[in-house]
């Protein structure tokens, strides 16, 4: 899979369509980059742009967009509601596939060297990035604004991390940096700008100062007001969404605004948003309202409604949610993209790979979702009615474990893959032969944790195929017999797979271990197929439905 860097640069512009075009244009046009998402605001007279990349195009495309932002951007006439320190405001770097944090803080180190040379202005670094801790947060390089920026640029304790203690009135001064995914969340308010932030200060971390903190670790949040929408706003960063979730924020502000009498009308994320955000706030409401609910689809659609994300405008999932925006052809011509008939017949080509491996994966899947299948028969049926209950119960293992199997159909053909490139590394001297070995020792531990992990996640199903077995709905008692077998036969393709790589495994330590856990599942799987294909013919032989 490639390498992504997404970088999210701030242009204090949200009015002029020709600046935001233009400033678009030269992301997209920059070679390598993706342009995901443009997201202007008038009354913060700001523009977010969300693109990815490699970390050498990210670095590029941000330079791109600041050299036309340096021409069409004037900072001595910009007002907006949105604190802002520059033309390009800020410019941060966050790892998104296959890189690290450390890439990114190179990558912020890089743009904004090359920065401050090209258009000879301040550039501060913050976040991961920073080296003084007291620049970590960008708030505090931020303090004073542009407005203060003049002054602060005469202190030694602020003098830039690039370029020099200039004071450029047409550009102000970039920050630029490394940092995790943020979400950038506001909370809309039939109020004025001082009630919402009024919220603003319970809510956020820094709250109201040192002897008054606020609520919610990891948010920052101010209030303001959207002239074109006539609605005041709760405008809160989720610097880890994990920390805080999103409809926590949502929840809290919802409080503190019926404590005042505020109606809250919605909510609006800015830019793009991690799919397990979404999928964390459906569970949330799920499970409040005691909801049930499979299909990744329907969970996004409860988050819109709950949190009223099409208030101000629609919200496209598959334009505002970042792992659907950043599917490449790549990953479009992946295995478990193709028709059913073309997977068969890419097993059957002359290649190595897909194998058996990719074939047990798959196999396992189609069992996993006769479970599902068969819980979905049952549940909702006046007959099996007084089982809704346990089908709900039921359903959603089966459900989750199918959806990571089927990931496992592109895992096994991709270990295998690794392992063959390690096999064609270079030979000649002892450097090249120690690093060759050691990279095809772990292309077979690859080789072999993959069905591994394969056949644990079928293990934690028999408990719940013998209980569907007993209670699912009879009419599809041949789906619950193949199921048991798909099942067992995508553990007895996992165990062959995990014994023919693990022969040339030289750590004996994990090769013991592995072979005695691959034994241990193995009989697993032949003792609970047994004993539910029995369950499922006394079933039969007795009459019970």
């Amino acid at each position: 899979m490639s390498r992504l860097v997404e970088c999210v640069p701030n242009f204090s512009n949200g009015q002029s369509q020709k600046v935001i075009d233009a400033i678009a244009d030269a992301i997209s046009q920059s070679k390598g980059c993706s342009l995901l998402d443009v997201d202007p605001g008038q009354s913060t007279n700001r523009t977010v742009y969300t693109f990815v990349g490699s970390p050498e195009a990210a670095v590029n495309g941000a330079l791109n967009a600041a050299k036309v932002a340096f021409q069409l951007i004037d900072m001595a006439t910009h007002k907006g509601e949105h604190p802002r320190l520059g033309a390009l405001d800020v410019c941060p770097f966050i790892p998104v596939r296959n890189v690290c944090m450390e890439e990114c803080v190179q990558c912020a180190n890089e743009f904004g060297k090359r920065l401050a040379e090209m258009l000879e202005v301040p550039v501060y670094l913050y976040g991961e990035a920073a080296r003084d801790e007291r620049r970590r947060a960008l708030p505090s390089i931020r303090a004073g604004e542009y407005e203060g920026l003049k002054a602060k640029l005469q202190n030694s304790d602020w003098a830039p991390d690039f370029g020099t203690a200039t004071f450029i009135p047409r550009w102000g001064a970039t920050v630029t940096g490394a940092r995790n995914f943020l979400i950038a969340y506001n909370v809309n308010l039939l109020s004025t700008k001082e009630q919402a932030h009024r919220l603003a200060l319970n809510i956020r971390e820094q709250g109201r100062g040192k002897d008054q903190p606020g609520r919610m670790n990891k948010v920052q949040a101010i209030g303001w007001y959207l002239e074109e929408a006539n609605i005041a706003q709760v405008s809160t960063n989720l610097l880890d969404f994990e920390v805080t979730a999103l409809h926590a924020v949502f929840e809290e502000v919802r409080k503190d605004a019926e404590d005042l009498d505020l109606p809250v009308v919605g909510s609006q994320i800015v830019g793009l948003i991690p799919l397990k955000a979404m999928i964390d706030a459906a569970e949330f409401y799920m499970k409040k309202e005691n909801l049930f609910l499979l299909e990744e689809e329907h969970k996004i659609r409860l988050v819109v409604n709950r949190l009223g994300l099409d208030s101000l405008a629609p919200f496209n999932a598959k334009e505002r949610i970042i792992e659907y925006m950043i599917r490449d052809e790549k990953e479009e011509g992946c295995l478990i993209s193709l028709p059913l008939r073309k997977f068969i017949q890419s097993v059957g080509a002359r290649t190595a790979a897909p194998g058996g491996g990719s074939v047990a994966a798959a196999v396992a899947a189609m069992g996993a979702a006769l479970g599902s299948m068969v819980g979905l028969m049952s549940y909702g049926k006046r007959q099996y009615e007084h089982l809704d209950g346990t089908m709900r119960r039921l359903i959603t293992p089966f459900h989750h474990v199918m959806n990571d199997l089927i990931a496992m159909v592109d895992d096994d053909s991709n270990a295998f893959n690794s392992y063959m490139a390690a096999l064609k590394m270079p030979k000649l001297t002892p450097v090249e032969r120690e690093r060759r070995e050691a990279a095809i020792q772990d292309g077979l531990k690859k080789a072999v944790l993959v069905p591994l992990g394969l056949a644990e996640r079928v293990t934690s199903l028999w408990p719940f195929l013998r209980e569907m077995a007993m209670f699912g709905n009879f009419g599809c008692k041949s789906d619950l017999q193949v199921a048991a077998k798909a099942l067992e036969l995508g553990i007895f393709g996992a165990f062959y797979n995990i014994m023919t790589n693990l022969k040339d495994i030289k750590e004996e330590d994990f090769n013991t271990k592995t072979r005695k856990r691959a034994c241990d599942l193995l009989e697993q799987a032949k003792l609970n197929t047994v004993q539910i294909l029995d369950l499922i013919d006394k079933r039969q032989e007795s009459g019970k439905e």
